[in-house]
């Protein structure tokens, strides 16, 4: 495996009296293609700026393979930073861009155009190598940085919300093509982001950041699936929260009191006993939604509601469901079959809501 090993050890940053990374501690393995996932301001470029080594944390340590690189400076230590902002030399061709940084080395014209050649080819940009960053399209000069900052063949590439000024389309092929590039290079990837689709769309592992701390890194299904608190829950996708009290619990699932609603079962991997207040997520793509009860014969949490709003959006329609003591649960309706839309619920309708029980998770425990 290409790259190296980044290893994050008690990793603070304080600006005078304000805190912006707390207490930080995670691994990031070779050829491991992850991301720093965070709302504004919650610290996810500083840290990446102090791997980089553009900022010295205020305490703790950051390891590439088993060197501690804090008393390195950046150009020491095998890492290139992709910008926001491109940075490219707006008087130089696509070409010299890319060439810059093996000129700095004084290497012979034969190798540095046949290197570029590879890098060209790579970002898919060989036909626009004579023209001249005004004359290229957000994406092309995104490659183009790309290509600039891996001819240098670092141990890691650092990625600074590189697509945030893109349009949304042009934003999902690049994350395509980034992937691919990912892929093709293999060493090891450290995205910041704060779109959490971008974020769980391409990553090995994403670390959800807020206020400095870390609070989740897993998977993008564990993430999303299993968050660790409600702040996760909210941030990566759109949720149900509900809150309710346990009333018995027996090999990991709960039943759950919800107050004016029902009793209904949820998975839970937390500490817990009976009269504990909880909170639990439920996706609104899990919901089933019908104007019949459901006739089954397994575990399935079940409760009644009336349809408030519904929004259209082409793939699917988003329900708003008013349940009782002014709670709204969100169903959401994925349209498989134009023939099969006859029967939808429509405003104001009484209609039931489904789910297993296991695809509902508790976030937080709120002992009695």
């Amino acid at each position: 495996m290409k790259g190296s090993r980044i290893r994050i050890e008690n990793v603070s940053k304080n600006f005078g009296s304000f805190q912006a990374v707390r207490d930080v501690n995670f691994s990031i393995e070779k050829g491991e293609f992850f991301s720093l996932l965070g709302p504004s301001g919650c610290g996810k470029t500083t840290l990446l700026r102090i791997i980089a080594g553009f900022e010295d944390p205020t305490q703790g340590l950051v390891y590439l393979d088993d060197v501690n690189v804090i008393p390195l400076a950046p150009n020491k230590r095998h890492v290139n930073t992709v910008f926001q902002s491109y940075a490219l030399f707006p008087h130089l061709s696509v070409f010299e861009n890319i060439a810059f940084p093996l000129r700095l080395k004084k290497q012979p014209f034969e190798a540095i155009k046949s290197e570029v050649g590879k890098y060209l080819e790579l970002v898919k940009l060989t036909s626009a190598r004579s023209k001249l960053p005004a004359q290229l399209s957000g994406g092309q000069k995104q490659r183009v940085a790309i290509a600039r900052a891996l001819i240098n063949q670092p141990s890691v590439l650092l990625l600074d919300e590189p697509l945030s000024a893109l349009d949304a389309k042009l934003r999902q092929h690049m994350l395509i093509e980034l992937d691919a590039i990912h892929d093709a290079i293999g060493i090891t990837f450290i995205y910041v982001t704060h779109d959490q689709q971008e974020a769980i769309s391409i990553s090995d592992r994403v670390a959800v950041m807020n206020e400095g701390r870390v609070l989740q890194i897993g998977t993008p299904s564990e993430i999303y699936e299993k968050p660790a608190d409600s702040f996760v829950a909210h941030f990566i996708g759109e949720t149900n929260m509900i809150e309710g009290t346990i009333k018995s619990q027996e090999n990991g699932m709960l039943l759950v009191d919800i107050p004016a609603v029902a009793d209904i079962r949820s998975h839970c991997d937390k500490k817990s006993k009976c009269g504990d207040q909880v909170k639990l997520t439920i996706r609104p793509e899990k919901i089933r939604l019908s104007r019949t009860r459901p006739e089954t014969s397994g575990p399935l949490s079940c409760i009644e509601g009336t349809v408030s709003e519904i929004i259209y959006t082409g793939f699917q329609s988003k329900y708003f469901i008013k349940l009782g003591e002014g709670r709204t649960m969100r169903v959401f309706k994925q349209h498989v079959s134009f023939a099969a839309e006859d029967d939808r619920a429509t405003f104001d309708d009484h209609v039931f809501l489904w789910w297993d029980p296991a695809d509902s998770y508790v976030v937080e425990v709120m002992p009695r």
